[in-house]
């Protein structure tokens, strides 16, 4: 039959009505079909703004030091970037949201100074069993970035590229050794022909987006030439440089004249053999060390297996002489003495007396300026959503420096959620898990 051939009407959007005029409609219908459309489109129209959020922290404290936020705050997040910083962002316009009341809401920790470069080589760093691969360690701490110190140089860094760099979730960028094949141990590290300072920038201008700086340290002889080209690479490149210590023929004194303001004096807090120490024979520190840190000089951390120590720490903190970041110098070895994790010096510090303020400062903005990277370590709208949830526990506790002395603190740090790129990678008590109900109950 003809008209079973026929086609049907093309549909319009998802509704399908005949056309009919309303003119020989009564006014009355004609005025509730019309409200009848229109709460049909309020109710289409509502999904769609709900979704506008990927994830919404409801309910946290916001510490944000480069945004001056301190207090009471929402952090929306779509697309993988903070979309909004807000108080009391209406839970409607998330498709997800975790109560993070009573918690700590900050940027992603930066930990400028770990060894990362891990491989199968025994008793090396650089592509070796003595660094560690960070995905297993940084987002339980709440890092979302970290700054490999100096473990690759110029011949090995596209190997740890693309060994490390290029497979983990946790970002990682370096500081390039002035050595050559990096941490590889002597003789390499005592070998001047492979201290090229033009080479070594010229790495790092092919890598701007994961090089940050030069490194020098652990070499053994009375000689600047190393520290010279050290520096010079820095310059050409226009980065800072970061000085270990471990130059036991070299002065303290002399070592922090030549740096630069920005260039970065690690392992400052430690009492070590190879180096002079921050404070003098009376426990005060040394004038010329207060100059460095006016100059400009960033003094970190550098925790590790052995280079923090109380009797240092403590009374320069009480001399107004503190830490500019809180690099950890993490490796196999110091994750498993004192130093432990970045929370864990963090910690250390909220019990000596700093302010959580100040901590979080010197987690994420002060680190981020510091290796020149200003696009992370804050919450700003349109930047990656970098996001550590950390509480504070109250209780015992001890914390053991490198020397294996302890003192006793009612505070500690601890990761509840850690974000990178918007996307949830650690989440210690299940705040983001849906609640497991017991299906065979309700069927009893």
């Amino acid at each position: 039959m003809e008209a079973d051939n026929k086609k049907p009407a093309a549909r319009s959007g998802w509704l399908c009505c005949r056309r009919v005029s309303t003119r020989s409609i009564h006014p009355l219908m004609r005025h509730a079909v019309a409200c009848t459309l229109a709460i049909l489109v309020l109710l289409l129209a509502a999904p769609a703004q709900a979704q506008q959020y990927d994830l919404l922290l409801k309910g946290g404290h916001v510490i944000d030091p480069k945004n001056g936020i301190d207090g009471p705050m929402d952090v929306a997040i779509a697309d993988g970037k903070i979309a909004r910083v807000a108080s009391d962002i209406p839970a409607a316009d998330a498709e997800r949201v975790i109560d993070v009341s009573g918690l700590y809401v900050t940027p992603g920790l930066i930990d400028i100074h770990t060894h990362v470069f891990v491989g199968s080589t025994p008793g090396r760093f650089a592509d070796g069993f003595s660094s560690v691969s960070p995905d297993d360690f940084t987002f339980r701490s709440g890092v979302t970035t970290v700054v490999d110190a100096g473990t690759s140089g110029w011949r090995n860094f596209s190997t740890f590229k693309e060994q490390v760099i290029d497979q983990s979730r946790t970002r990682v960028l370096a500081f390039l050794n002035i050595v050559g094949y990096g941490m590889r141990g002597d003789p390499y590290n005592q070998d001047l022909g492979d201290m090229d300072p033009f080479i070594t920038s010229s790495i790092i201008r092919q890598y701007p987006e994961l090089i940050v700086g030069t490194k020098i340290g652990h070499f053994q002889a009375e000689n600047w030439q190393p520290f010279d080209r050290a520096l010079e690479a820095a310059r050409m490149a226009d980065v800072p440089l970061l000085l270990e210590c471990h130059l036991p023929e070299l002065a303290l004194r002399d070592l922090l004249e030549r740096m630069r303001p920005g260039d970065i004096f690690t392992h400052a807090f430690g009492k070590v053999n190879d180096r002079t120490s921050v404070l003098d024979e009376r426990g005060i520190v040394r004038d010329y060390v207060r100059t460095a840190k006016e100059k400009g000089i960033v003094f970190d951390v550098g925790h590790g297996g052995g280079s923090f120590h109380f009797s240092q720490a403590i009374p320069a903190m009480k001399q107004g002489l503190t830490p500019d970041a809180f690099g950890t110098d993490l490796h196999r070895g110091s994750m498993n003495a004192g130093m432990k994790s970045m929370l864990n010096v963090m910690s250390k510090y909220l019990n000596m007396g700093m302010s959580i303020e100040e901590i979080i400062l010197r987690a994420t903005w002060n680190p981020a300026r510091i290796i020149q990277r200003e696009d992370l370590g804050h919450l700003s709208e349109g930047a990656e959503a970098d996001v550590a949830v950390l509480n504070v526990l109250r209780g015992a506790f001890g914390f053991v420096d490198s020397g294996g002395y302890k003192i006793n603190g009612d505070q500690k740090f601890e990761a509840e959620l850690t974000l990178r790129a918007g996307r949830i990678v650690w989440d210690l008590n299940g705040l983001a898990a849906p609640v497991w109900q017991d299906v065979s109950e309700s069927l009893n």
